[in-house]
């Protein structure tokens, strides 16, 4: 008999039996369900098995929190079961089933940006490593940044741009290959639309401005602006879909045997026609629009309320699944702004969530059963993974959730009235300074000791009072 032999057994039972299961997969902590019918799963008594760290539902899915064992975990369900495990994706387009529009939409977008999120991360500590030793002046007496008095240290500040610049920069490639890649059609041919969006024969986003000169394609009868779109989002996701729709359509109509040249030609011409003249200038108005919104709130004279709401309701949205819709938003402000003030809120959101695990491992430390889900759980929500915390631990007891929000919403209140900017996405917890701009640095490390030091007591002075141990 396996180790958990006996819980995966009393799981299937648990969630309805091998019926009840229509896609069975798993992540790095947690086995994914679909269910043909989600209120047949009684998801207190699953949270009683010994093996099992906590329970919920999110895009269609029933999940359940073993962590980092779930490996083995799995392979005993299967062999149990007798059901045949299946990817992540095809569990994920089964689970579309049990979503509405909204959901569905919002599952979509995660899973374009899914692919591109170890890229961006690399990027953001890129740039805030080359903002450190180009920008801060710490040598000589403050005076003089590294790449002043190195060269050595200039070499290496001009080389990564080498990265920074394919990975912001080159962006639209990378969403419009991620569309075509979700969608299943040619992925080389949103590969080359994307190209073609950032081509060095377009005018650089970066040098639109009023009063500049945009070339032109002249066709005599009309012209095509030469605009490139570095860095954009929304016109490569809207690029990408057109590309993918126009595949699928020539694909229908299109006689076997012409269809490797008809549907390839036709598709791809079309779509960076359509990329250039409608899709694209819509796309790029649409994001500046958004991104100008959202940056009003950041920097209006109500940035304290937008922030303080944000900073709160953060951790909830990520209960949704909504939260997904922030990487776009980030990528747009980064691309119009420079930066983003909405990212730094997020990873602390995630830093609160696991100081209130802290709380409760002190409040249980003698608890061997417990220390056993708290203190993973608060490792990895300190590393930017929230759902073993919020889920196995915070969501249970529901006080050490809402004190995370507190501490949450007052260091998001604090980060944005003091204008904490980062370079971009990042790790979303305490290695999440990594991505911040060197001015903003020593702000955002206050931040983090609020979202540290306020969960954490108000989680102890809570538990206390309920007499948890």
């Amino acid at each position: 008999m396996g180790k958990f032999t006996s819980d995966a057994e009393k799981l299937l039972n648990l969630v309805g039996g091998r019926e009840n299961i229509s896609a069975v997969s798993h992540c790095i902590t947690r086995m994914r369900f679909v269910l043909a019918d989600p209120g047949k799963a009684d998801a207190a008594a699953i949270e009683g098995l010994k093996s099992v760290k906590g329970t919920f539902t999110q895009a269609g899915q029933f999940q359940v929190i073993i962590g980092n064992e779930v490996q083995q975990f799995y392979n005993e369900f299967t062999a149990i079961s007798g059901i045949e495990g299946v990817s992540k994706e095809h569990v994920k387009e089964e689970a579309k089933g049990n979503m509405n529009p909204l959901q569905k939409a919002v599952a979509n977008i995660a899973e374009i940006f899914a692919p591109l999120i170890p890229a961006i991360i690399v990027g953001g500590l890129i740039l805030g490593f080359r903002n450190i030793i180009g920008e801060i002046k710490f040598m000589n007496g403050g005076t003089a940044t590294l790449t002043e008095v190195s060269q050595f240290w200039a070499g290496l500040h001009s080389f990564l741009w080498l990265i920074g610049e394919a990975i912001f920069h080159f962006l639209p490639v990378g969403i419009t290959w991620s569309v075509t890649k979700k969608m299943g059609t040619t992925q080389i041919l949103g590969i080359v639309l994307g190209l073609t969006l950032v081509s060095p024969q377009l005018l650089n986003a970066y040098g639109m401005a009023p009063g500049v000169e945009v070339p032109v394609w002249d066709f005599g009868m009309f012209q095509i602006q030469m605009v490139g779109y570095q860095a954009q989002v929304i016109p490569a996701i809207l690029a990408g879909f057109v590309l993918v729709y126009l595949e699928k359509f020539f694909k229908k109509i299109s006689p076997p045997s012409i269809s490797m040249i008809v549907v390839p030609f036709c598709s791809l011409i079309l779509s960076v026609i359509a990329a250039h003249t409608l899709v694209g200038p819509i796309g790029w108005a649409v994001g500046a629009w958004i991104s100008k919104v959202v940056y009003a709130g950041l920097t209006s004279s109500f940035r304290w309320l937008f922030a303080t709401v944000f900073g709160f309701v953060y951790a909830p949205l990520v209960i949704t699944g909504l939260h997904h819709m922030t990487n776009a938003i980030d990528l747009q402000l980064m691309a119009e702004f420079g930066g983003t003030m909405l990212w730094p809120m997020i990873a602390l959101s995630n830093i609160a969530q696991g100081s209130a695990v802290l709380g409760m491992l002190f409040l249980q430390k003698k608890n061997e059963e417990a220390k056993q889900i708290s203190i993973p759980a608060c490792i990895s929500c300190y590393l930017g993974v929230t759902e073993p915390a919020m889920f196995g631990v915070n969501l249970k007891r529901g006080f050490p959730f809402i004190s995370a929000m507190i501490g949450s919403a007052i260091a998001a209140t604090i980060s944005v009235g003091t204008n904490v900017m980062a370079n971009s996405i990042g790790v979303g917890g305490l290695p999440g300074i990594l991505s911040i701009q060197p001015a903003s640095m020593a702000k955002f490390a206050l931040c983090m000791l609020i979202t540290i030091v306020v969960p954490f007591v108000l989680t102890v002075t809570v538990g206390k009072k309920k007499g948890i141990s």
